[in-house]
C-alpha cells in the first residue's frame, strides 16, 4: 500500500519536470532569450512594424541601419531559424510588441532543413499559423516571397529553386484569396538559373545592402497600401 501511494504521488510530480524540462528545451530551440530584454525596453511607436524572419531579416538592420532609424521598424529576425520556431517565438516577438503591422518572411531555412526535413505543405501551415495569430489580435500581416536560391552553401546536398518557386505560389495564392498584401520579392531579384542576382547577394541566399534597397522599396509601398 505504501509503495501504491508513494507511486500516486510521485508520478504528478515527475510528470511536472517532464513538461517543464520540455517548455525548457522549446524555449531554447526557438531562440526566445534573444530578444526577451529587448522586448522589455521597446519604446511604444505609432504605427510600429515588426519584421518576423531568419538571417534575411536579422541582417537587413545591419546592412541598412538608416532604413530602420528612419521608420517604425522592429526586427526580429534569428539567424539560420525555420518557420517552427518562428511560432513558438511570435507570441513573444510580435503580438507582445502590440504593432500594427507584421511582416512574416520565413521559409528559406525549412528548405534548407535546418530544422530536420519538413514538407512545404507543413511550412506553408506555420506561415497561416502566424498569419491567423496576428489577425486574432488586430495586427495586419504582410506576406512576402521567399527570396531566390537555387543553393545552399551550408547544405549543398539539397537543390532548392523549385522548392523556393513552389512555396511561393502557396504564400502567394493565399495572400490573394484572403486579401492580404503580398511583397514579391522573388520576382526582381532572380536570376535565369533560380538563384539570387549576384549584385544582390554574393553568396547565394543573403542579400547584399544593394539586395536590402531592392527590397526596402517594396516592401515600404506595401506598408503605404495597407
Amino acid at each position: 500500500m505504501k509503495s501504491i501511494q508513494m507511486k500516486i504521488i510521485f508520478t504528478p510530480i515527475l510528470l511536472l519536470l517532464f513538461i517543464n524540462f520540455n517548455y525548457a528545451q522549446v524555449k531554447e530551440w526557438a531562440n526566445l532569450k534573444k530578444y526577451q530584454a529587448e522586448n522589455q525596453s521597446v519604446k511604444p511607436m505609432k504605427n510600429a512594424v515588426v519584421l518576423m524572419g531568419d538571417s534575411i531579416t536579422e541582417f537587413w538592420k545591419t546592412n541598412s541601419p538608416d532604413f530602420f532609424a528612419n521608420y517604425p521598424l522592429i526586427d526580429r529576425g534569428i539567424s539560420g531559424q525555420t518557420t517552427s520556431q518562428m511560432v513558438v517565438r511570435f507570441e513573444q516577438d510580435v503580438i507582445a510588441l502590440k504593432p500594427k503591422t507584421v511582416v512574416i518572411l520565413a521559409g528559406i531555412n525549412d528548405i534548407a532543413e535546418n530544422t530536420g526535413p519538413i514538407t512545404l505543405e507543413a511550412v506553408f501551415d506555420n506561415i497561416e499559423i502566424m498569419v491567423n495569430k496576428a489577425k486574432s489580435h488586430k495586427i495586419k500581416p504582410i506576406l512576402c516571397s521567399v527570396l531566390p536560391a537555387n543553393k545552399f552553401w551550408w547544405n549543398s546536398k539539397i537543390y532548392p529553386a523549385d522548392k523556393v518557386i513552389a512555396l511561393n505560389k502557396m504564400i502567394k495564392a493565399y495572400a490573394l484569396k484572403n486579401k492580404i498584401t503580398y511583397v514579391d520579392y522573388y520576382a526582381v531579384m532572380v536570376d535565369a538559373d533560380k538563384g539570387l542576382q549576384y549584385q544582390y547577394g554574393e553568396d547565394g541566399v543573403h542579400p547584399n545592402p544593394k539586395g536590402y534597397k531592392v527590397m526596402e522599396a517594396l516592401l515600404l509601398k506595401a506598408i503605404g497600401n495597407i
